[in-house]
């Protein structure tokens, strides 16, 4: 007997999965509505309304809704069908349906009702909602493909906790809800826990048009700070070995100092750099020594006589030798006009003491002759002038994004771009790489000036040797010790344009006593200052 009678039960139990006709209902204004989650998560929903004769009910359902956290539910409907006396009409904001007097069934589907969180599928639908007249009474029933864990019901005002007057899961797996007496506008809202994976979710959501949610961290603006991420690690590795490479820059490469061909010497410099830029290039600062070099070379060149004038303390006079010309750079040149302007002949070192703003326009020209000749780059000081133009454009872009089509922190991106630029090109080497073979090549030059022995350079080339790499010497710091190997020689060369022209023999001493006092009158007009690219 027991047998029969679960056998009758079992058969007369409707499944889980399955949807049937919803009842029409009994009541004027009142509704009978039939839900079933398909198992490719679209909800299917049966609507069967009584509405009074000679009257019409109108019903809204919005496509947009409200979601926490500055966000906004998005929900798709189709398939819309209306069988009885009435219409429907769906645009992209909302699904509005219109009855006339009688029953009517109105058939949808909706995509967007599914959702997973915590291991869980939540299925949420509004039953009743945006009719504009009282409902008298609101059943439905829902099914799934499996029996839900749990159920809630709220009914009343949008935003009340008022449970609804009936929400229970039947033993056949069916799930019944129910409330009677909703005012027009009132909503009759459900949602049903399932087990986690029951259906796929769909549910979607999007910031809301509003100024804060137009800052809500979306899928797009997600990728968005994930690509500035890796930017951001790239660029701090390549910032990190450019940095590395310009404070070591790794050891010297030899070099020759002395060339010729047909048994005549020839002096050359590395890359052709000139004695007035070795500083620059190899510490990026100009400096009183640098000038100093450029005054010597122009008097080994035979453009400066130097001359000793008597009397204490000893001072020395520039005497101009040979006009300016076209081998001299407009570095050079600069130097040149700054210790003999117009058509001066001559001049005493005190007196260049006075030239403080000459001095910072050679230094000016001494900062573009390395840029020019691509050992320095300005590009440094122009990535800050762009990373900071590049933070006014995401100001921009942020509050034009705020205000229209949301996304607004893709204009903070911007913003963290234009920053993270300005910082990191104050870090950025204004070395080059040719700047850093050139360092090293000048290393070399340093190293030639140490081990080069007076006695070991033929005695042909001695003058040329001296003079010619004096100037290099000076900037490297190896002047004096240059200068005293060859003072010791039996017969010391000519220091050609050193003294009286009529001189046979200088005094090795002196001329190192002339280039630190040369050194001294360029320090006294302003200190040596990093070039700024």
């Amino acid at each position: 007997m027991l047998l029969l009678v679960g056998l009758l039960l079992v058969l007369g139990a409707a499944p889980a999965g399955a949807q049937s006709e919803p009842q029409l209902p009994s009541l004027p204004n009142s509704a009978e509505i039939s839900l079933k989650v398909e198992r490719d998560g679209a909800l299917t929903v049966v609507e069967a309304v009584s509405v009074p004769s000679e009257a019409t009910m109108t019903r809204r359902i919005p496509l947009r809704t409200a979601a926490p956290r500055d966000r906004d539910r998005i929900i798709g409907i189709r398939d819309v069908v209306i069988e009885g006396a009435g219409n429907a009409e769906l645009t992209g904001e909302e699904l509005t349906v219109k009855l006339k007097g009688g029953t009517s069934i109105v058939r949808y589907t909706v995509d967007g009702a599914v959702s997973e969180a915590d291991g869980l599928t939540r299925v949420s639908w509004q039953l009743a909602g945006g009719w504009d007249t009282r409902l008298e009474l609101v059943r439905a029933s829902f099914a799934a493909p499996t029996i839900p864990n749990a159920v809630t019901c709220y009914a009343g005002p949008e935003g009340s906790r008022a449970h609804c007057g009936t929400a229970q899961i039947a033993h056949s797996g069916l799930t019944r809800f129910s409330q009677q007496n909703l005012a027009p506008g009132q909503r009759m809202e459900i949602s049903v826990e399932l087990p986690g994976g029951t259906v796929p979710a769909n549910a979607r959501l999007e910031p809301s048009k509003t100024f804060a949610g137009a800052f809500v961290l979306s899928a797009p603006v997600g990728w968005a700070w994930g690509g500035f991420a890796l930017a951001l690690v790239a660029a701090g590795v390549a910032l990190a070995l450019l940095r590395r490479r310009d404070r070591d820059p790794g050891d010297a490469l030899p070099v020759r100092l002395l060339t010729g061909k047909d048994d005549r010497a020839a002096f050359a410099s590395p890359d052709g750099v000139l004695p007035g830029q070795v500083g620059t290039v190899l510490s990026g600062r100009a400096d009183a020594v640098d000038l100093a070099a450029t005054v010597v070379d122009l008097a080994v060149r035979n453009y400066l006589w130097v001359s000793e004038e008597p009397g204490e303390p000893a001072t020395w006079r520039l005497v101009r030798r040979n006009p300016p010309d076209e081998q001299l750079t407009t570095y050079e040149r600069a130097v040149f006009d700054l210790l003999l302007p117009g058509d001066r002949e001559s001049v005493l070192l005190p007196e260049i003491q006075s030239a403080r703003i000459g001095v910072d326009t050679v230094r000016d020209v001494l900062d573009d002759s390395v840029v020019e000749r691509g050992w320095y780059s300005r590009l440094p000081a122009r990535l800050t002038r762009v990373g900071l133009r590049i933070c006014f454009y995401g100001l921009f872009l942020t509050a034009l994004l705020a205000l229209t089509v949301g996304y607004a922190q893709l204009g903070l991106i911007v913003i963290a771009a234009g920053a993270v630029l300005a910082v990191a090109a104050r870090w950025l080497p204004v070395r080059t790489g040719a700047g850093v073979a050139l360092h090293r090549r000048l290393l070399g030059v340093r190293d030639v000036l140490r081990e080069t022995e007076a006695t070991a350079v033929p005695k042909l080339e001695r003058e040329v040797l001296l003079s010619r790499a004096l100037p290099y010497a000076l900037a490297l710091g190896e002047q004096d010790r240059w200068v005293a190997g060859f003072a010791a020689l039996k017969g010391p060369p000519k220091i050609y344009w050193y003294g009286k022209e009529t001189a046979e023999e200088v005094d090795f001493a002196r001329v190192s006593d002339f280039t630190a006092a040369l050194v001294g009158t360029f320090a006294a007009t302003r200190q040596g200052r990093r070039l700024e690219a």
